[in-house]
């Protein structure tokens, strides 16, 4: 990433962190009704909890996410949501795979509710159908407030979870919504837009960015719009990481070497992702990271390995049609996979930063990314035929 990032003090999620307070790691204190109940006490090994014995890994799994909740990286719920003619997700749905119970026992704090459409739309057929989900996630959110809260920032993700409320972030979006225009994308990030996937775009192909495509990052960049590269070409990828100012996301991304799946990341580029501090977010599917628990672990292992700790993160993919790993079904099964990281010796500042801490970090950046290129730079009035011919 560009040299803008020397200038980023080190924040709490990916600096040094106090075990003893670990509620400060991501800004907020425990809800009142956990605090009570002692959820959030939990002694594991070598916590000096002393004669009483150490609790099992789910246990521990459950206390570590009541104080660092979960930033879920992709839900296809607008999409799964348009075919039911009615439906309550705060009483829950079992229509779909994630509703506020279930995204309550899991502890998630925040999800990106994705706008991808189907393959074969383009055009103004593709910017019609993206508003037509935006305008659905935020009359879903409305009418299920004391679930869900709409989100922008990372300060309002905390917000929102303060409140008791699982944060919404809208995006990604498919590069087809802008029909090939920086208009359209400065009106989709006015109505919320936060993530854009750089794929599906005669600007974005297995050739890399082409001029107008490195426009469309560096527009990204000055609006505070994160770049997803998942399911993006090895030389889109690469391009992007190498002209981009802000982080960029891999938001349905696993290890390549674990599991040749073409949306999974290579050895070198997780290398690269890690030393521009991008985050690669794996996803929870049998497709990508295989059928159990276990091979999904391996994945962030080994994303963790070369990336580090702090470029790594969840990505639920819940209500995508993807098939997802035994005991990882719905939303709730979070706890069951971060015991599986405690049992493989995960600290726990490296999963605050999995679960919370590394998402919260990229918003940021990203915000401070797009307050300085404002500066700079004025909206770009570049259209794909001057620069692509």
């Amino acid at each position: 990433m560009a040299d803008l990032q020397d200038e980023l003090h080190t924040t709490a999620e990916v600096g040094e962190l106090d075990l003893d307070h670990p509620e400060r790691l991501s800004g907020f204190e425990p809800h009142a009704a956990e605090a009570e109940t002692g959820a959030g006490t939990v002694a594991g090994p070598g916590s000096g909890g002393g004669s009483e014995p150490a609790a099992d890994p789910l246990t521990r799994a459950h206390a570590l996410l009541v104080e660092h909740p979960v930033a879920d990286g992709y839900s296809g719920l607008p999409w799964a949501l348009r075919r039911l003619s009615w439906y309550d997700l705060e009483l829950g749905e079992s229509a779909v795979d994630t509703d506020v119970p279930r995204l309550r026992e899991g502890h998630v704090g925040a999800l990106f509710w994705a706008l991808h459409l189907p393959g074969g739309l383009v055009g103004e057929r593709a910017v019609g159908a993206t508003l037509e989900q935006l305008d659905l996630v935020k009359t879903v959110v409305a009418a299920h407030p004391e679930g869900l809260r709409m989100a922008h920032s990372a300060a309002q993700v905390t917000d929102a979870r303060n409140c008791g409320r699982v944060a919404v972030l809208l995006g990604p979006a498919g590069a087809a919504a802008l029909d090939d225009s920086l208009g359209i994308l400065r009106a989709l990030h006015a109505l919320g837009l936060r993530v854009l996937t750089l794929s599906g775009a005669s600007w974005a192909g297995e050739n890399g960015l082409t001029r107008f495509g490195e426009e469309v990052v560096r527009e990204l960049n000055r609006l505070g719009v994160l770049a997803d590269l998942s399911g993006a070409s090895d030389a889109t990828v690469r391009r992007a990481l190498t002209i981009s100012k802000a982080p960029v996301l891999c938001t349905r991304s696993a290890a390549r070497a674990l599991r040749p799946h073409p949306a999974n990341l290579p050895d070198d580029v997780l290398v690269e992702l890690g030393a521009t501090q991008g985050l690669c977010l794996v996803p929870l599917t049998a497709e990508q990271t295989g059928p159990t628990v276990r091979d999904v672990a391996d994945h962030l292992d080994h994303v963790r390995e070369l990336a580090g700790p702090e470029c790594v993160g969840l990505s639920g993919t819940y209500d995508s049609g993807a098939a997802h790993p035994q005991d990882l079904s719905d939303a709730s099964g979070y706890p069951r996979l971060v015991a599986e990281l405690l049992g493989r010796g995960w600290s726990e500042a490296d999963l605050a930063l999995l679960t919370w801490g590394n998402v919260q970090r990229v918003l940021r950046t990203a915000d401070f990314t797009s307050r300085a290129a404002r500066q700079r730079r004025e909206p770009s009035m570049a259209r794909i035929a001057d620069l692509d011919g």
